[in-house]
Order: structure tokens, then sequence, then C-alpha cells
């Protein structure tokens, strides 16, 4: 068994779609309209058939309670692994990314996690 399919709640779609490929770099894998809104996945360039992201509308009534309370609390919808934590703080802020943990050790592993824009908190991570 293997992960197929996450998603993160998005309040604007459009919005999501652009930070996820023009900034974050991932790659948009579907796009199928479903009335107002649309099955819209993005994947890693690294690994195009791989693990889709679902960037699913923020419309259910439970997602906006759930979502602020895990910014409030500072806990990241989801996490990305990355190569290099610090090389990928450096660029992404050079974007005008805005983090809300700067890049921390934590023995073995090194974590930073920034805001979406679309009203999530994500980690990225890289263990040594």
């Amino acid at each position: 068994m293997k992960i197929h399919l996450s998603s993160v709640f998005v309040d604007d779609q459009d919005k999501a779609l652009r930070f996820y490929t023009d900034v974050l770099g991932f790659v948009e894998k579907r796009d199928v309209p479903l009335g107002e809104d649309r099955w819209l996945t993005v994947v890693s360039p690294e690994d195009p058939d791989g693990t889709e992201l679902l960037l699913e509308p923020s419309g259910h009534p439970a997602v906006e309670p759930y979502k602020t309370a895990l910014v409030q609390d500072g806990i990241p919808a989801t996490s990305f692994a990355v190569d290099d934590v610090q090389a990928e703080f450096t660029r992404l802020r050079k974007l005008g990314v805005h983090f809300t943990q700067e890049p921390l050790e934590m023995g073995p592993v090194t974590t930073a996690v920034l805001d979406d824009t679309c009203g999530n908190l994500i980690q990225i991570v890289h263990s040594k």
C-alpha cells in the first residue's frame, strides 16, 4: 500500500495553483471542472507519477475552523521533503514567502514552516 493522494484545503484554487507551481515548484497534474470548483492536483516534477496533492476548496463549513485552529497553534497542514531546508528557505524567502518558523535543526532533522498564502502552514523538512 502507498499514498496515492493527499490534500490541503485552499481558499482560492487559482491562487493556490500559482503558489504551488510558480513558487514551490510543483507541476499541475489534473484540472477537472466540478461545478464551481475543480479537481485540481499538483505533483513533484521529480516524481510526476507519484503522490498527487489535491488543492481542495475550503467550502465545507468544518474546514475554516479546522484551518484556523491549526494556524493559531502553529501546526502545519502537511510536510514536504526537500534536499536542503536552508537552501529552500533562502530561495523561497527571495520569492517573498513568509515563514512562521525559520530553519530549525532537531537532531537528524531540519524543518522550517511557511505560509502558503491559502490558509495553511506547510512544513519543509530534510533528514541528515
